[in-house]
């Protein structure tokens, strides 16, 4: 398919993903501006851990935030999607049920458990009809964030970043775990705007570095890797390309891929026909990383394995983090178009979901 066939692009996209993706820093600035209503209680900031129980794309800006204010958050924070709640929760633990559409099943389940052991619970979800979540926050008078998603009009909680990531740093920071410089996000806002008119589909190919990232992927199975503050960013880049592009992705972190997945490039023998790594590299990483990334590129080409890379240029960690995103984003929308799927749909997860309830 033709990237430049801006009518044959519309067709597809019949679930105005491509608007979600543009509207990033509108839900940004939509969080920012309804923060003053998120009140979350004094003894909150005294919890010694932080559990978050969402799945797929409910924890992806749980994720994101771990990543990126790592050194600023005063308390560990661990993500554990699904049914159980960990020994370790108790009265000490801040525990965050985390649900974009508030019907999914797992987070739902596990709050009961979660409350009789004491913990300190907050919520995140967008507000509807039938969002349960939504209706056992106003019931037990629980914390946190109900959104309205204006700017998604996909539906998609893939796609409404925004919301998940700039929602849980605020309810956080009104936790007292770390502080929020907000006119950083406004630089992130503003920047965000700029980056994302240099990747929209009007935008032709020789001049968008989406679409030429995009063109390198088809018919290859898709290594992400990064380090420290992106690992958020490549989890979340996974979860895109499998649901947006219909289209099989993993990642690997540096520096941990250099003690065991090098020594697997060798086998099966079709690696160096089927795999394409795609780096994301930052001069913010720590020097013996940004090393460890150039050498361990070298030792994949030896194995006869392509590898593509995307140098971030933001001045700081969480602009890094939103440029990442938005090209994700589109990288993953673009290698869409080239599997000629319509990027909203997500059918075998409506199939299971239907079969499981059944």
């Amino acid at each position: 398919m033709n990237l430049d066939n801006i009518n044959k692009i519309k067709k597809l996209d019949s679930g105005r993903v491509a608007e979600s993706i543009s509207a990033l820093p509108f839900q940004i600035r939509q969080v920012l501006h309804e923060a003053r209503l998120i009140k979350i209680p004094g003894e909150y900031g005294k919890v010694t851990q932080a559990v978050v129980n969402g799945m797929g794309g409910s924890n992806i800006g749980a994720g994101i935030v771990k990543s990126v204010f790592s050194n600023e958050i005063k308390v560990p924070i661990s993500i554990t999607p699904g049914y159980g709640v960990p020994a370790h929760v108790n009265d000490k633990t801040l525990y965050v049920v985390s649900s974009y559409s508030g019907t999914t099943e797992e987070p739902l389940s596990a709050y009961g458990e979660a409350k009789k052991r004491g913990a300190k619970i907050m919520a995140i979800t967008s507000h509807g009809a039938k969002n349960k979540l939504e209706k056992i926050m106003i019931k037990d008078n629980i914390p946190g964030y109900i959104f309205k998603p204006e700017h998604n009009p996909s539906g998609q909680p893939r796609l409404g970043l925004g919301y998940s990531i700039f929602g849980m740093a605020v309810m956080m920071a009104k936790a007292g775990l770390f502080k929020i410089d907000v006119g950083e996000a406004e630089n992130v806002i503003a920047s965000l705007e700029i980056w994302d008119r240099e990747l929209r589909p009007a935008v032709n190919l020789r001049s968008n570095a989406a679409k030429q990232l995009a063109l390198k992927l088809p018919g290859k199975q898709i290594v992400l890797a990064a380090a420290e503050f992106l690992i958020g960013n490549v989890r979340a880049m996974r979860n895109q390309f499998c649901e947006n592009s219909k289209h099989f992705a993993t990642y690997l972190a540096l520096p941990d891929l250099n003690h065991f997945a090098m020594e697997g490039l060798a086998n099966p023998k079709n690696n160096k026909k089927d795999l394409v790594f795609l780096f994301f590299d930052s001069e913010l990483y720590h020097p013996r990383v940004q090393k460890r990334s150039r050498l361990t590129k070298e030792v994949i080409k030896k194995n006869g394995i392509e590898v593509l890379s995307h140098n971030l240029t933001g001045k700081t960690k969480l602009a890094q983090a939103f440029e990442m995103l938005q090209l994700g984003s589109w990288i993953t929308y673009y290698l869409g178009m080239l599997n000629k799927v319509n990027p909203v749909k997500i059918p075998w997860v409506d199939w299971f979901k239907k079969e499981l309830g059944k």
